[in-house]
């Protein structure tokens, strides 16, 4: 006997076809692919995020993206919260969904932006792990020694802390992108934005040391111009690099959690503190908004609260 076939309520909402909302979402990425030149991790995020806002709207009964309410989108971000999403990702959730409603403005698809009022969850961002100057000092004191692996280390430690790189930028440099003469460094950023870096005295002094006398020892016949190489004499890979960190913050003593992201949060950090202006370290940091640097405004602050709460006699707990 066969299984009873399931009713169906004449009034429930037919499921729209799939092309109704993707050929909008396809036109869209095209868009931002080729005339805004965004990294392709950032397209392929805004991708997945967008389908999942359209499976959303589609079983609530929407026909497609020209027919989103509101209300409608606001039901989909607050439905999020629910998730376990990190505060990163629902924040660029929301901004892939407000850029493709302002595209579709843009091309005439739509009359009006419906994320325009849209309010979503508060997205209180987190403060980024730093190092203090003297830990950072015991981290770059950690790696010394003569051999060539030593020589990558420690220019990879100083280049990292001089100029903030991401890890993928400094994983990915070439001996030709460094003018050590001059002291900077040109890096090819999200979305191939070139920018230009300074090299401290110090990091040029380290990178110099390994280029004469640690890199020629880890040359290969098939070596490329990659400036860290590893012991194949291919370029270093970012779990290397994630390894090398760890490493030498075990050496120093460091007992706090550690990533290869803090030496570049401490960069920032350390530059605002000592007096250095935001946008120049946006512009370092190749930010292309300066909401994203301003994170690092905060943490002195909560630096100085901590220590206030911590030592002064009349804010002690009892």
């Amino acid at each position: 006997m066969g299984r009873p076939k399931k009713s169906i309520d004449p009034a429930a909402p037919a499921k729209p076809p799939a092309n109704a909302f993707a050929d909008d979402i396809d036109a869209f990425l095209a868009f931002i692919s080729l005339e805004r030149g965004l990294a392709k991790n950032t397209i392929v995020s805004y991708a997945d995020d967008l389908k999942q806002a359209a499976a959303f709207l589609a079983r609530q009964g929407v026909a497609d993206w020209r027919s989103v309410t509101a209300a409608q989108a606001e039901a989909w971000i607050h439905s999020l919260s629910a998730g376990r999403y990190s505060v990163a990702s629902l924040s660029r959730k929301l901004s892939a969904l407000r850029m493709f409603a302002r595209f579709l403005v843009r091309e005439r698809f739509r009359a009006d932006d419906f994320t325009a009022l849209l309010s979503g969850p508060k997205l209180n961002r987190k403060l980024p792990s730093t190092l203090s100057e003297d830990e950072m000092a015991r981290l770059l004191a950690a790696a010394h020694g003569g051999d060539p692996r030593s020589l990558r280390d420690r220019a990879l430690l100083e280049l990292f802390y001089s100029s903030g790189l991401r890890v993928s930028e400094l994983a990915g440099l070439t001996i030709q992108q460094i003018d050590l003469e001059n002291g900077f460094i040109r890096v090819f950023g999200k979305g191939s934005k070139e920018r230009v870096v300074p090299v401290g005295a110090k990091a040029r002094e380290a990178v110099l040391t390994y280029l004469t006398s640690g890199r020629p020892h880890l040359v290969k016949p098939r070596t490329g111009s990659q400036l860290f190489l590893n012991n194949r004499g291919t370029k270093l890979s970012r779990m290397g690099l994630w390894l090398i960190v760890q490493q030498y913050v075990k050496r120093a003593g460091i007992t706090k959690k550690v990533k290869p992201h803090s030496l570049r949060h401490s960069f920032a950090t350390h530059l605002l503190t000592g007096g250095a202006d935001l946008r120049a370290i946006q512009e370092m940091l190749g930010h292309a908004s300066i909401s994203t640097t301003q994170i690092y405004t905060a943490v002195e602050p909560q630096r100085l609260l901590s220590q206030h709460a911590k030592f002064h006699p009349r804010n002690k707990e009892a």
